[in-house]
This record gives structure tokens, sequence and C-alpha cells, in this order.
């Protein structure tokens, strides 16, 4: 890299969050007008991503995301009205994404430990499997503004709701569980120190794992 010259955005890991398209055929092709959008929408959600992991919410403007998409503006307005309607389309399937890995951890054949301690590493797992997305909408994201904290407002909300309700079928109907607003909290926690963990040059997501695990178990053990 030249002297003086800045580090380039970094890549997102393809096939965790986002799955990077096959470019388009050169010149006239038969491709679907729906498919062809389809990739192009996906190359900007992946473009708005790595900039905004790489220099926050100050480096996601249209022209750059349709620089690094190699798109073109009437492309990214067809897909998008404004810019941050393309970075929350992004969350949303980062946030997808984690929905879909915490519910397919199973309890069958657990303790009740043992499954939160499966849901964590399955946490912090996906994680580390794409830095560069984790960075982007765990640490860079809340910036955007009041949509943006309203949107991971809702999906610690949701998810703190779903373990509550898990631990409640856990228990049974006679056994105590913590009130649903001590999920959210710990979720709340956990997300921060994993942000912590991302805000650094060398990410050790593993030992914060570890760390959260020790506490988490003891607050919500059976």
């Amino acid at each position: 890299m030249p002297a003086g010259s800045e580090p380039s955005p970094a890549p997102i890991t393809d096939g965790v969050f986002f799955t990077v398209p096959e470019p388009l055929p050169r010149g006239r092709h038969r491709l679907p007008r729906a498919e062809v959008v389809a990739r192009q929408r996906d190359r900007l959600l992946i473009a708005a991503t790595e900039l905004l992991a790489h220099g926050g919410p100050g480096a996601v403007g249209v022209k750059p995301v349709c620089s690094r998409a190699g798109a073109s503006l009437a492309a990214f307005y067809e897909c998008f009205e404004t810019k941050e309607d393309c970075i929350f389309a992004a969350y949303d399937r980062f946030i997808a994404v984690f929905i879909e890995r915490l519910v397919a951890v199973h309890g069958e054949g657990r303790t009740w430990e043992e499954y939160v301690g499966a849901v964590l590493d399955s946490y912090f797992d996906v994680l580390g499997q794409d830095v560069v997305v984790a960075r982007a909408f765990q640490v860079e994201m809340d910036s955007l503004g009041p949509e943006a904290r309203r949107r991971r407002r809702e999906a610690l909300h949701g998810l703190g709701q779903l373990l509550h309700q898990k631990h409640r079928e856990w228990v049974g109907e006679k056994g105590e569980v913590l009130p649903e607003a001590a999920y959210i909290a710990a979720l709340y926690g956990v997300r921060q120190l994993a942000s912590d963990a991302l805000d650094t040059a060398a990410p050790d997501l593993a030992a914060t794992r570890d760390s959260v695990a020790v506490w988490v178990s003891r607050a919500f053990a059976t």
C-alpha cells in the first residue's frame, strides 16, 4: 500500500450473512429483470455494509456505495430511496440470520444451562465468522440515529421474549423464571460486551464468550 494512502474497506465473508452474487453477463443477456435487480441489490447491501464497518455512517454515501458495488445510481434508486434504506435493509438481513441461527439451537438432551451455553456459542460463532458485518451492525449501526436504535431495540426485545418463553416452557407451570425484562437486560449486556470486543483491532470473541458464560449461567440457572 503506498505511503499515506488509506486502507481499503475489508470485504465481508461470503456465505455467512450475505452471499456475493455472480457478476452480471457483459452486453446483452437473457437474465430476467427480477434476477438482475436482485443481484444489484445484494451487491449494494454488501458494499454499504463494508463501508459502514470501515468508516462509520459518514463513509456510506450513495455514490461510494455504487462505486464499490459496481452499480449505477439508477440501479441504486431502483432498489432503495436513500442510503439509510440500504443500510437498514442490510441490518434486517443481519438480524434475520441471527434469529435463524438462535432458533435452530435445540434443547433436547440438554440442561437449561447447557442450552443457554449453546445459544451463546451460536451467537459468538456467527459474529466471529464475519467480523466485518458484525462490526458494521454491532458497533457502527447505533450512530445512524433513532431509527437504527429502534430496530436494534426491537431485535433485542424480541430475542429476550423468546428466551423468556423458552425458559418458561423448560421449567413448566410450577417452575420459577425471572421477569422478561431480565432476559432482555442480559441480552443488552452480552451484546455490549461483544460490541466492545469487536471495536478493537484484534477482537477476541472467544475470550468474551467465556467471560459472559460465567455470569449468564449463574444468573439464569434453574
